[in-house]
């Protein structure tokens, strides 16, 4: 029996999709689940195209993460488009990951904050709604759609921009303070 014949189209798409990942700072864990690339492959791409090896160590897993204040407000924007993009387009999954998290960083570079969430992070988020470990709820306030906790109760659900935690920002306006206070 002859072997499947590797296709150098199909394999030219994966090493694009792996480069436009791993200059977004993808994890190579990502990368070998995403790609049909060896871990070999991707290794060598990753040294090439970041100029040096992937970090090591955990990757990070926890929903918690997404609930807290800030990150909470960045993963809904980023699902939001996430969900646009899979409701009203034919891309593969791959693809919209990659497109919604260009989009979700033309959000914030808009409104001048720096990106909260990580590729890795929008890749995990992804992969906790699809479990069913996370979900969307409507704020009763503004009608946005925000990511929680599934199998919890939020009949009046406030949103994090709605209703900001006391300590919201106090961080930042202290970093801008902190210059100020030198110079005087």
């Amino acid at each position: 029996m002859d072997a499947p014949k590797k296709s150098l189209v199909a394999e030219a798409q994966q090493i694009q999709l792996a480069v436009e990942l791993i200059q977004m700072g993808a994890r190579l864990q990502l990368l070998q689940e995403e790609t049909s690339l060896s871990r070999e492959r991707l290794l060598k791409l990753f040294r090439e195209v970041a100029g040096h090896s992937p970090s090591k160590g955990m990757l990070p897993y926890s929903t918690d993460w997404f609930i807290s204040w800030q990150p909470n407000i960045h993963a809904s924007l980023f699902y939001n488009i996430y969900q646009f993009l899979e409701q009203n387009s034919s891309i593969n999954p791959l693809e919209r990951l990659i497109k919604s998290y260009r989009l979700y960083l033309e959000q914030v570079g808009i409104s001048r904050e720096d990106p909260v969430l990580s590729i890795t992070r929008a890749w995990f988020l992804i992969r906790f709604m699809r479990a069913g470990m996370l979900q969307l709820a409507p704020c009763t306030t503004c009608n946005g759609q925000f990511v929680v906790h599934s199998h919890e109760l939020y009949g009046h659900y406030a949103c994090g921009i709605c209703r900001p935690p006391s300590r919201a920002g106090k961080t930042n306006k202290r970093k801008e303070s902190a210059p100020l206070a030198l110079e005087a």
